[in-house]
């Protein structure tokens, strides 16, 4: 695989950067999790099983904690196509390598790779080898036991704590040494 970066490198002078990306969704179903209470006391907490949720496509770049963020009702070919392509626009002057897992939509017929992204797909049924997975860990850990009456509600507390992470947080979150380790060799090839 790194054959062929060296090949891009060798044709294209624009640096290469690395990013993790994930969709993953929200929705008004509370998010349930550990309350500290006296020995062999329940937590008790308001909970509810709506099934209304929204998707979040997200790219992290673990060397500088850099971020890229878009909203969409579902998942599908047609939603990462936008996604692939607003990011293309948000980062033109860069190679950008995305790690994505296997999902159906990251390999649709109908998808248009940008030509300013490499897709480079992780082993199957490996979601811990995506750094991005800790950032949703992070982000929902923000959000258990409350409970959002609307759609817009949560939204908004979403898009409050995106606007919270700092550059700083998410390299600390997405920056596994094996991930920086790499970068640095492909930095000084």
């Amino acid at each position: 695989m790194l054959s062929q970066y060296a090949r891009h490198r060798g044709q294209d002078e624009r640096p290469i950067r690395y990013f993790a990306q994930d969709e993953s969704r929200f929705g008004l179903h509370t998010l349930m999790g550990r309350l500290i209470t006296a020995c062999g006391i329940k937590p008790i907490g308001q909970w509810q099983w709506l099934f209304k949720a929204f998707w979040l496509y997200g790219a992290v770049e673990p060397a500088t904690g850099e971020s890229f963020f878009l909203q969409f009702s579902h998942v599908d070919t047609e939603c990462y196509q936008r996604f692939l392509n607003e990011f293309s626009d948000a980062y033109p002057d860069s190679l950008n390598v995305l790690q994505v897992d296997n999902g159906r939509f990251h390999k649709g017929k109908a998808l248009v790779v940008p030509e300013n992204i490499i897709l480079l797909f992780q082993p199957p049924y490996c979601p811990e080898l995506n750094p991005i997975e800790r950032l949703w860990e992070h982000l929902k850990a923000s959000l258990k036991w409350a409970a959002f009456k609307t759609l817009d509600q949560l939204q908004v507390k979403i898009d409050q704590l995106l606007a919270e992470l700092t550059p700083q947080v998410i390299a600390s979150l997405t920056g596994y040494s094996f991930i920086l380790d790499a970068l640095s060799a492909l930095n000084t090839v």
